[in-house]
């Protein structure tokens, strides 16, 4: 049984439940600068690309008054999105082992802070790595390769925790095994199509897990 130093986290769909606020946010512009709506499909394939690059690919003509409409929407409501039952007390035994956390998600840093100061988990995280530090969104490793630089881990003393296939090749690129959660994926399929080295398909699968690798 492999024994973790280092875990990274992704954020929506692994700690938090928050894609209804997404969408929503997206719609928010969507329908006010746009006059249309899009469908929760035709959102998901926009992701990749940080909420700014994608507001700029939208509304290019009055991108900064979008931005500022897009994230004062995401904040106010906030109560949309929830944190996974569960979480906390992974954190809380994760930071009392004393092994170091971090944050790799394609978010970009506004979006990323305001949910991480929303549910009071801002603090548990020694790095945090969003769209905007990174030249290549996932599934490019470069988030993991940061964290693993920066505090001179071995790549088999580090778990990489997320919910889509990105998270899968981004850590088979950097060369860390991956735990694939699953209790929220809006891309289980192609997950499990995937392989990874770990599967979840609850909070407490994951917390029983690893209390053992720690």
């Amino acid at each position: 049984m492999d024994k973790f130093s280092g875990i990274i986290f992704d954020i929506d769909g692994t700690l938090t439940s928050s894609n209804q606020l997404i969408f929503a946010s997206f719609n928010h512009i969507a329908e006010k600068y746009l006059g249309k709506h899009f469908t929760d499909t035709e959102i998901t394939k926009l992701f990749g690309p940080t909420e700014d690059v994608i507001l700029k690919q939208l509304c290019p003509d009055n991108y900064e008054e979008v931005r500022k409409d897009y994230y004062d929407f995401y904040e106010r409501n906030h109560s949309m999105a929830a944190l996974y039952p569960g979480i906390i007390e992974i954190l809380d035994i994760l930071k009392h082992k004393k092994i170091l956390l971090s944050i790799y998600t394609g978010k970009g840093r506004d979006a990323s802070i305001i949910t991480l100061k929303e549910f009071k988990i801002y603090n548990y995280f020694d790095l945090i790595i969003t769209g905007d530090e990174v030249k290549e969104h996932k599934p490019s490793p470069e988030g993991i390769t940061l964290f693993l630089d920066k505090f001179n881990l071995p790549r088999h003393k580090v778990l990489m925790v997320g919910d889509a296939p990105a998270d899968i090749k981004a850590s088979r690129a950097a060369g860390v095994k991956v735990a694939s959660v699953v209790w929220d994926s809006y891309s289980k399929e192609a997950v499990l199509k995937l392989n990874p080295d770990y599967l979840f398909n609850s909070v407490n699968e994951l917390k029983e897990f690893l209390l053992l690798t720690i």
